[in-house]
């Protein structure tokens, strides 16, 4: 016989929850909004010209062709501006987080004596910069302009992901780890690489993420730093001038290859440019959600 709680029990179970429907069904529309353009783009990258000019293409390919791939695997600019795109990202993302790391564990130490001013100090870019003029002057100054470093040492560091790391060293390293390895005389450095590092893996992933994506898909420093040297214009500094040269007989840089309709090559190269980030993702996956919810909740 059954009890009169396993009765309400069940009958709450079976209970239709408009709320629960509601919240599935917004994901699953963010979902599609989010999925659906990049799904659009993929199908004109593989489609025919004139289906392209038609419109005719939404979801999926029409009149199946690899010939825009093909140009732009034959066009040595697109080429080494990826090149140059993956040696940035490398460079910048290794930076940053060295950076990031080695300004948030001694603002995460109780030890360190004034660091809620350091803190303050280091936050202030969050809310004001010099603005372009200055920067481009400073940079102008440094004798960085068509350099490399031009588009790694400006945005290096990231107060809002020093923020981040220095929350969840502060709330996921336990402080009795810190005094045991203090009393077995193992140094600042000792403890930073052998303790707190490993035991970061997941803060550390989600950064290097941010740092890694956020540098592949910027192209405004490179349109201002770098002029003359057109060898060192990224990848996205690439879409970008192919973008505005959109027309109807528009030629790729170094061919006599001409495309009747620009917005295959722009759809191509966007999935070109895209292609690598997915390819990485899924391989931090694990500990980009762990990461994110790092200092989320406290006990």
């Amino acid at each position: 016989m059954k009890t009169s709680n396993g009765v309400i029990a069940m009958r709450s179970k079976k209970r239709f929850d408009i709320w629960d429907v509601l919240i599935r069904l917004a994901l699953i529309i963010v979902s599609l909004a989010c999925l659906l353009p990049f799904v659009h783009v993929v199908s004109k990258s593989f489609s025919e010209d004139a289906y392209v000019i038609a419109n005719k293409v939404i979801l999926w390919p029409e009149g199946f062709t690899i010939e825009a791939y093909k140009k732009i695997f034959a066009d040595d600019s697109i080429l080494r501006s990826f090149g140059v795109s993956v040696l940035v990202t490398v460079l910048f993302t290794i930076l940053g987080m060295v950076i990031t790391i080695f300004a948030a564990y001694p603002l995460s130490r109780k030890q360190l004596k004034g660091r809620t001013v350091l803190t303050l100090i280091f936050t202030i870019p969050l809310f004001f910069s010099g603005g372009i003029i200055p920067e481009f002057m400073n940079i102008s100054n440094l004798g960085l302009l068509d350099t490399l470093w031009s588009l790694i040492l400006p945005l290096a560091f990231s107060a809002f992901n020093l923020l981040i790391m220095k929350s969840s060293l502060t709330s996921s390293i336990p402080v009795s780890l810190e005094e045991s390895a203090w009393i077995d005389g193992a140094s600042h450095f000792r403890i930073l690489w052998s303790i707190v590092l490993p035991l970061s893996k997941p803060i550390l992933a989600t950064l290097s993420l941010f740092y890694a994506v956020g540098r592949w898909n910027a192209y405004q420093d490179a349109l201002f730093y770098i002029k003359q040297n057109t060898d060192l214009r990224p990848l996205q500094l690439k879409l970008y001038y192919l973008i505005i040269q959109a027309s109807e007989s528009f030629q790729l840089e170094a061919t006599s290859v001409k495309l009747s309709n620009p917005e295959v090559l722009k759809a191509s190269c966007v999935v070109f440019a895209t292609v690598p980030i997915l390819c990485i993702y899924p391989f931090i996956q694990k500990y980009f959600v762990q990461g994110v919810m790092l200092g989320a909740i406290k006990e």
